[in-house]
């Protein structure tokens, strides 16, 4: 059973000391098709306020030349309902919809790469800080245990000190009332 391949690259990157991340609008490792440039184009054309606005245009046109033609000439080459505009709507909206629908595609594909390498990059960093705090506990382990010896021979120093004190301390036990205690005589 072999490991998730992400967390083996991820694993690999930590073992080199390598960084994972790479810049925003990193070129995608398979360059786009003709076809696939072609509907990003298309999108990106049919969702901006001038594809809107060229729309409308065309439209108010159609309409303005339509009532231009039959107040002058009695007749139209698209009479009132627009039937002929409407079935150019119609086709233009039959293209544009599949066209978008695949741009979209390749967003959510873009996306869904990139989500990757940020799981890759989070996996890393999750790694590396899990590592730190290793290398932190350890530190304060062994602080601890430098702690405790220094103060181990503290104590023992200070038992040896307090044990050589105090025979000197109660040789004279017998004390003079005006002179204080331990005074010998």
């Amino acid at each position: 059973m072999s490991a998730d391949p992400r967390a083996e690259r991820v694993a690999l990157h930590i073992a080199q000391r390598r960084p994972i991340a790479r810049p925003p609008g990193h070129a995608p490792e398979v360059p786009p098709t003709r076809g696939q440039r072609a509907a990003d184009a298309v999108a990106r054309f049919g969702g901006s306020w001038v594809f809107v606005g060229l729309f409308a245009a065309a439209m108010v046109l159609w309409v303005g030349v339509n009532g231009l033609m039959l107040s002058l000439h009695g007749q139209t080459f698209d009479p009132y309902p627009y039937i002929l505009l409407n079935l150019f709507l119609s086709m233009l909206a039959a293209i544009q919809a599949p066209v978008i629908l695949m741009s979209q595609n390749r967003q959510a594909e873009r996306d869904r790469a990139s989500a990757g390498h940020d799981y890759e990059v989070n996996l890393k960093a999750e790694l590396e800080i899990m590592a730190l705090h290793d290398k932190v506990d350890e530190l304060r382990q062994a602080q601890w245990e430098e702690l405790i010896g220094l103060q181990r021979e503290q104590l023992q120093a200070l038992a040896a000190l307090s044990a050589s004190a105090r025979p000197a301390m109660f040789d004279g036990e017998q004390t003079d009332g005006d002179s204080g205690p331990n005074v010998r005589r």
